[in-house]
């Protein structure tokens, strides 16, 4: 095998039967074995009002987080920054970085992260928040950042000077996010590194790596384009538990495409009897056109998947998205078959 990274992308989900306190509880002990099994980052998403996911809020999970691990890198995948006025996001990671050191992402999207009505809440603050100012925030959250801040002009002649913390000894490591040409040439316009979300759609990736490598231009942080990629993944010592586990979340991720309504996530179970029962063949042609770009099967499988798969897109890291689903008998508070995935890919790389 190569010498491919791995990073974990965690979006705490929720089964059914589950609590909040227990989805967070099985994804906080899924960073503890991130940490100890050497993966280089693990990074929360921003999602809203959804029934089967409870990353609603990446710095209060990473907060956590730096609690339980010693030296992965924490990070948001990403911060929606549409929904966020730019100053509040670079004092809350600000503060992270003075929690966790030399070890804070800031990875920021230009997606809502949820549906139109959460959006509009979200952005009740007024039109700091509008996504046509996405290229100029994302430039303000790094001047706050920075130890010197930034200089607000005001019309009378005088000047402010903000700083999202009174004395930084370090700054988080920012990254643009993104599954669109817009966002690959804004990172390389910038001078940032970049990360496709390739477990979202996996369409456009490889033009927007194009965009990204042939457009960038060397910023103060960067010299070279530096880009990951993210994949769904699902490993289990069996094959055929491998493709029970990534049952749930591939019907999950049909009802997303077709606009229905948004449940806790099955159990295996559930999922296998569902599908039976229900046979549909909108359902059905979602569920096995997203399990051809997921990997799934044994840890040699996935992993071997995973080293081609970087190879052949030019990246040294890899970030999964472990969506294994678990079996009714398994606890609520303990992410099994998720940290299985993580421990059979790491063993195998």
């Amino acid at each position: 095998m190569t010498s491919t990274s791995l990073s974990v992308l965690d979006l705490v989900p929720v089964r059914s039967g589950q609590t909040s306190t227990e989805a967070v509880a099985a994804s906080l002990a899924l960073a503890e074995r991130a940490d100890a099994l050497g993966y280089r980052r693990y990074w929360f998403a921003e999602h809203h009002n959804m029934p089967a996911v409870a990353s609603t809020s990446p710095p209060v999970l990473i907060a956590a987080a730096s609690a339980r691990t010693t030296r992965v890198r924490l990070g948001s995948g990403g911060v929606m920054l549409p929904n966020h006025a730019p100053l509040i996001v670079a004092e809350q990671f600000a503060a992270l970085e003075a929690i966790a050191p030399g070890r804070i992402d800031l990875g920021l999207g230009r997606a809502p992260g949820s549906d139109p009505v959460i959006t509009q809440l979200l952005r009740g603050s007024g039109t700091t928040s509008d996504v046509e100012q996405f290229p100029r925030h994302v430039q303000d959250i790094a001047v706050l950042l920075s130890g010197d801040g930034a200089t607000v002009q005001f019309t009378s002649g005088g000047e402010y000077t903000v700083r999202a913390t009174p004395a930084a000894t370090g700054v988080p490591e920012v990254w643009l996010l993104g599954s669109s040409d817009y966002s690959a040439q804004l990172a390389a316009s910038l001078g940032l590194p970049y990360v496709f979300a390739n477990h979202f759609s996996g369409e456009g990736l490889e033009r927007a790596l194009d965009l990204y490598r042939s457009g960038f231009r060397a910023s103060e942080t960067l010299a070279e384009p530096r880009t990951f990629l993210t994949v769904n993944a699902v490993a289990s010592p069996t094959a055929n538990e491998a493709e029970a586990r990534a049952l749930p979340q591939l019907r999950m991720m049909a009802r997303l495409r077709l606009n229905k309504p948004l449940t806790a996530l099955e159990t295996v179970e559930e999922a296998i009897a569902a599908s039976t029962a229900e046979a549909d063949a909108a359902t059905d042609q979602i569920v096995q056109a997203a399990r051809s770009r997921w990997f799934v099967g044994t840890g040699e499988s996935v992993a071997a998947e995973i080293s081609a798969f970087a190879a052949r897109f030019g990246v040294d890291e890899v970030m999964l998205s472990p969506v294994a689903g678990a079996f009714d008998a398994e606890p609520m508070d303990s992410p099994f078959g998720r940290a299985q995935t993580l421990e059979l890919v790491a063993a195998a790389l």
